[in-house]
């Protein structure tokens, strides 16, 4: 599994010249180091009277954060599975009639899943800005700049992950589904970009007025 690589592991397979791990594993990856850099801002804001007043409203974020971090981890592993999925698809028979429409189909289900999985990546990454920039005005002062590279770590995944949705975009036959589908995504980085310059001006802020 690749979620189980260490660093250097998980490093020197991405630089193979094999198509998997490749974008989508490493947007998740940064999607889930965003999500650790949150809890752990969460962690050293709890329990510290000067937050008293921001205590159940980052206990939520670390709820979550802790969460997203699981999905993200598993999604490591699932985007490569789907690029794989697509491969083997591909290379299906196709000499007659029934092998074409076998390999049609099954290709139809694996560009699905090689949708779905960057979907899911940069939907959690989303959620991580919102949470890193709501934490930016509530953490802990003296970890605002985690929470700040953490945004920006979301803010990458989700970048990287619609670029994998994007390029799975050309195998979809549903105009209709497609066109729902980039103006779903042009939406999460419309707002994901918003929200990170929040979070990241509220840290200058913060930092600045020290």
């Amino acid at each position: 599994m690749l979620s189980r690589m260490t660093l250097e592991q998980f490093a020197e397979a991405l630089a193979a010249a094999t198509p998997t791990p490749g974008g989508g594993s490493a947007a998740a990856q940064a999607g889930a180091m965003a999500a650790s850099l949150i809890q752990m801002t969460c962690d050293l804001t709890l329990g510290r009277e000067q937050y008293r007043a921001h205590e159940a409203a980052v206990q939520g974020i670390k709820h979550r954060a802790e969460g997203l971090r699981k999905d993200l981890l598993a999604l490591v592993d699932r985007d490569a599975q789907a690029y794989d999925a697509v491969v083997t698809a591909l290379r299906l028979p196709k000499t007659t009639v029934s092998e074409k429409e076998a390999r049609s189909a099954a290709f139809d289900r694996a560009n699905l899943f090689a949708i779905e999985a960057p979907m899911a990546i940069a939907d959690a990454c989303a959620a991580l800005i919102g949470m890193a920039s709501d934490l930016a005005t509530k953490g802990n002062v003296n970890a605002v700049s985690d929470v700040g590279t953490a945004a920006l770590l979301a803010y990458a995944g989700l970048r990287g992950a619609v670029l994998s949705v994007r390029v799975n975009l050309k195998g979809i036959k549903d105009e209709a589904r497609g066109a729902k589908i980039r103006d779903r995504v042009r939406r999460l980085e419309v707002d994901a970009e918003r929200l990170r310059e929040e979070g990241l001006t509220a840290i200058c802020v913060r930092t600045n007025g020290r």
